[in-house]
């Protein structure tokens, strides 16, 4: 089992020496390569500071400044000294607790990495050796056996690095060791993957928090156009990542981004240059971030000084240069106005009296507090080792030399160095109750400590620490999200300070009211950092070619808005729509159509409620007088039927007032086709009779067919049938709908669909072919007898009837613009053809109804016709000379036998001949005599109720010369009459 662990140990071991040393052989090549020592001497020496304890911390500081021709710059007093200091005075303070209440103290072991990742993981092999040698103490023994008293010591635990780049490097070989490591200043975002950094924890939080903080002040600022520097490193680059990602989700462009030298060492002075003139190159991008730290972000502000460009930017500072004073110092009005965030940190209780009272002489621990001490005061110590920065001091330091608060500036954040050695502290006094059980001072599971076990005991720490605030880490290791937001302003003429103005916590950005902003100049208000102000509703943006962020505004034209999902597009407004005032949206222009309270509709309207009570009154007197001779005689049951389709043309003009919708124009497509149906079905059922009858009376003495009441209503209802057979196909193929039309773009008419083109003329073809068959029959009929001047009144209806709708034509497609207008002509061209019909075929009939009485009787209907004319009754004509006709001496019958004779006679003569007598007088209302071949006379009576009676009166050889009307008064037996009733 021991040779197996020794075997596993020596496996590590070569593993660690192969990945660390050739890290460490780089680092040492290339502080050779950039190195040309002015000097003698070796530089830089190396030095730990230690303290000595049961548990030892290991400490990575940047006690001095990196440099790009040496590997260590000068010292640097805040983040350095006075770092290491806070490690130092927070073990003192500790170490009293635990040894009186765990029975163990901490040591320290700290070593410098100069702010050079390379150099830091050199120094950090340090703390692995001790690991390395105590593997198992069999492997190192003296020649006598015994175990050497000499050997490194284990380190439990390392505080830092500071930079992120140097902490990445040294958690890599940590995490070998299971050598838990703690940061106080490293605050990339890369950090807080745990599956990559398991062993790694930090008390100050992760950049991604101080990223959207900087992005809250930007939209505070209203900033949209801005300019990012940063820093070659971990931590620039990861921070860039995330801001380049927010400022997108927050419409902010970047103008300029540009990388600051890090890893390779300090860039020149003309590098620096290149980079003041890319961000002159926007001077729209006065708003600039830098995410560096303090030595790169100096070397910004001394370029833009020599450049003369010292009011073209204001800058956005990150934690790692803000209220450092190796970036204002010196640079105060190029710093002036800058807004930077740091993570929110108060004073270590102590500390600055601790630190103020620190000499040469009562910090041997410390071995570089006398290279700060040169630094501060600009002496040389004496017999201090040389370096590279204390050969120019010839004034030599006394001793006496004092720290004042008036000439020290501290570090704002050492607050963060303490709390991790607070965490270390309370990780250890936590597992020692546990794995030694109260044990006092350490037990063997301590010894050595067990780093997989002490990182579950760090990661679960609460405490307070010696600034007075609650301490804990989050679940990725990281310290809590606090930042202040700091503002570098002049306060007197001259004189510059870094104030806190606000705070950053939970997610929200709070600034201090008591705290004023004061930019560059005196000026309260930020300046602007925009590429192109935002255009108005009415314009689009079209963007400069190669930029994300500047554009030009275009003018929408007329009807036109910006596209609501593309800025960059102008849209049309679509139809029925037009802009608002703004010309932002597109809004509904208000519908149009016949509605029922304008001029327009009420003139239709009147029209046609006047004609549907002219209607309901012939009505009216036609049922009151329903059997009187001119009621019977004009047909009552068609006259019926025509009434009730000249009311239908009237109540057709109302539903041209509703509101057009898909019912409401399917009831107008077969309405108005529908009513005409009904009006002319029953007028050409009328004339057809009447011609019928003449025309079959001429030919035969044949009773026409289809002639009675009940005949003529079938005929007339299947008329109407087909058409409501052609409009419900018409319904079922092309349905007329309401939709909206736009004659121009500034109408938006609600119209159905066949009022928009001609398929209206669908639903009149049926009925125009009925008015042109009735005209036909019109014409035809126009010479029967006179007692038949119906059909001359059913011609002229026709013949005005066509007038009419002739003259709408040209109307309904003139106005296709003006919707009232069509629709008001056809309404007042519907109810004018009922009008004409219901004036030129019922108001003779009312006239004798109503105002001649008298003449609505048999008697009165009874009338000669025109030829009857022909033969003369007077006092010397036929009858005289006793009743026959004179004879010149020869046998021919005399001629006016071609001619109609008295129908008074006929009538006489028929009706005693008739054994229907009196049934024809009732009914009579026309005879027509005549005489056929052989010499007889024929008869021809129609009646009311369409019957023909026929009579023959013969007339024998002896008699043919007598007149009918001499057999009157003298019967004779030789004369014989036929009576026939059709």
């Amino acid at each position: 089992m021991g040779k197996l662990r020794m075997s596993h140990h020596k496996w590590c071991f070569y593993w660690t020496i192969m990945i660390a040393m050739p890290l460490v052989a780089i680092g040492r090549l290339h502080a050779t390569s950039n190195s040309r020592p002015p000097f003698n001497f070796t530089w830089p020496t190396k030095k730990a500071s230690e303290v000595e304890g049961d548990l030892i911390l290991g400490g990575l500081m940047m006690i001095h400044e990196r440099q790009d021709d040496i590997t260590c710059g000068p010292v640097m007093p805040q983040g350095g000294i006075q770092a290491l200091e806070t490690m130092l005075f927070t073990i003192d303070q500790i170490n009293p607790i635990l040894s009186s209440t765990v029975g163990f103290t901490i040591g320290a072991h700290i070593l410098d990495d100069c702010d050079k990742d390379t150099y830091g993981l050199e120094q950090a092999v340090a703390f692995i050796k001790g690991s390395i040698n105590n593997i198992d103490d069999t492997d190192y023994k003296c020649l006598d056996g015994t175990v050497p008293d000499v050997r490194n010591k284990v380190i439990s635990g390392v505080v830092g690095a500071s930079s992120s780049v140097t902490s990445i490097q040294v958690a890599n070989l940590l995490r070998l060791f299971r050598i838990p490591q703690v940061s106080f200043f490293s605050s990339s975002p890369e950090l807080s993957n745990k599956q990559r950094f398991e062993y790694f924890t930090r008390t100050i939080p992760s950049d991604h928090h101080q990223v959207m903080a900087i992005v809250q002040m930007i939209r505070f600022l209203k900033w949209t156009y801005i300019s990012i520097l940063y820093e070659e490193s971990t931590y620039g680059i990861k921070a860039f990542e995330e801001l380049e990602v927010l400022l997108a989700k927050n419409n902010i462009c970047i103008a300029v981004k540009e990388r600051l030298v890090k890893d390779s060492g300090v860039a020149g002075e003309a590098a620096y240059n290149g980079i003041v003139h890319k961000l002159n190159s926007k001077p729209k991008a006065k708003g600039v971030i830098i995410f560096g730290s303090d030595q790169e972000v100096s070397g910004v502000m001394r370029a833009v000084r020599r450049n003369n460009l010292t009011a073209n930017f204001n800058w956005i500072g990150s934690d790692g240069w803000a209220g450092r004073l190796l970036v204002s110092e010196g640079n105060e009005p190029e710093v002036e106005g800058t807004l930077a965030f740091l993570p929110q940190a108060h004073p270590v209780r102590g500390f600055d009296n601790y630190f103020l009272s620190l000499t040469p002489l009562n910090n041997k621990r410390n071995p570089w507090f006398i290279e700060f001490w040169e630094n501060h005061f600009q002496c040389r110590y004496p017999s201090s080792p040389p370096t590279p920065y204390n050969q120019d001091w010839h004034r030599m330091c006394t001793g006496r030399e004092k720290l004042t608060a008036e000439g020290t500036e501290f570090e704002g954040q050492l607050q963060y160095v303490s709390d991790a050695v607070m965490a270390f502290a309370n990780a250890f006094k936590d597992m020692h109750q546990t794995v030694c059980k109260g044990q006092r001072g350490l037990c063997k599971e301590m010894v050595p400590i067990d780093g997989s076990e002490l990182l579950k005991y760090l990661r679960r720490v609460e405490f307070t620490g010696l600034s007075g605030d609650r301490f804990q880490f989050d679940d990725y290791g990281d310290g809590p999200a606090r930042y202040d937001l700091i503002h570098f302003k002049q306060v007197s003429t001259g004189r510059y300070r870094w104030l806190r103005v606000g705070e950053y916590h939970s997610g929200q950005l709070k600034l201090d009211e008591n705290e004023e902003l004061l930019f560059r100049g005196d000026q309260v208000m930020p300046p602007e950092s925009i590429c192109s102000r935002p255009c108005n509703g009415s314009q689009a943006k079209k963007y400069v070619e190669g930029e994300g962020c500047c554009w030009t505004c275009v003018e929408c034209v007329l009807y036109q808005i910006r596209n609501p999902d593309d800025e960059t597009q102008c849209s049309a407004c679509p139809q029925g729509t037009l802009p608002n005032a703004e010309r932002s949206q597109c809004l509904s222009i208000p519908e149009v159509y016949l509605r029922p309270d304008t001029g327009w509709a009420i003139g239709a309207m009147s029209f046609s409620t006047i004609g549907i009570l002219l209607t309901f009154a012939v009505l009216g007197v036609f049922l009151q007088h329903n059997d009187t001779p001119v009621v019977r005689a004009s047909g009552r049951e068609l006259s019926y039927v025509l009434l009730s389709g000249i009311l239908l043309c009237y109540m057709v003009s109302f539903l041209f007032v509703l509101r057009p919708t898909d019912v409401v124009c399917g009831v107008q497509q077969t309405a108005i086709g529908l009513c005409f149906s009904v009006v002319y079905a029953a007028l050409f059922t009328k004339t057809n009779r009447i011609a019928r009858i003449f025309r079959g009376g001429k030919k035969s003495a044949g009773r026409p067919g289809l002639i009675s009441p009940k005949s003529q209503l079938v005929i007339c209802g299947g008329l109407v049938s087909v058409q409501g057979f052609i409009l419900l196909a018409w319904l079922w193929i092309s349905p007329s709908v309401a939709k909206h039309v736009h004659p121009t773009r500034e109408d938006n008419l609600l119209v159905c669909s066949s009022f928009t083109d001609a398929s209206y003329m669908m639903g009149f073809a049926y009925p125009i072919l009925l008015i042109l068959l009735c005209t036909v029959y019109a014409v035809v009929t126009r010479k029967i007898p006179a007692a038949f001047n119906e059909s001359k009144y059913i011609g002229f209806t026709m013949y005005t009837t066509c007038v009419i709708w002739l003259a709408f034509v040209p109307i309904y497609f003139s106005t296709v613009s003006h919707l009232p207008l069509r629709i008001t002509s056809m309404s007042v061209t519907i109810s004018l053809s009922a009008t004409v019909t219901l004036a030129c075929l019922f108001s003779p009939k009312l006239y004798i109804i109503i105002f001649h009485p008298e003449r609505n009787v048999r008697q009165a209907l009874t009338v000669p016709t025109a030829k009857a004319s022909a033969i003369h009754h007077h006092k010397n004509g036929p009858c005289s000379n006793n009743g026959h006709l004179p004879n010149n001496g020869t046998n021919k019958t005399p001629e006016p036998t071609k001619e109609l004779v008295s129908s008074t006679a006929v009538h006489n003569q028929l009706l005693s001949s008739s054994s229907a007598g009196q049934q024809v007088q009732t009914q009579l209302i026309q005879t027509e005599i005549g005489q056929d071949n052989e010499g007889d006379l024929t008869v021809k009576v129609l009646t009311t109720s369409g019957t023909i009676s026929v009579s023959r009166i013969l007339l024998n050889d002896k008699n043919r010369n007598s007149t009918i009307a001499c057999s009157r008064h003298n019967r004779s037996p030789a004369t014989a009459v036929r009576h026939v009733s059709l």
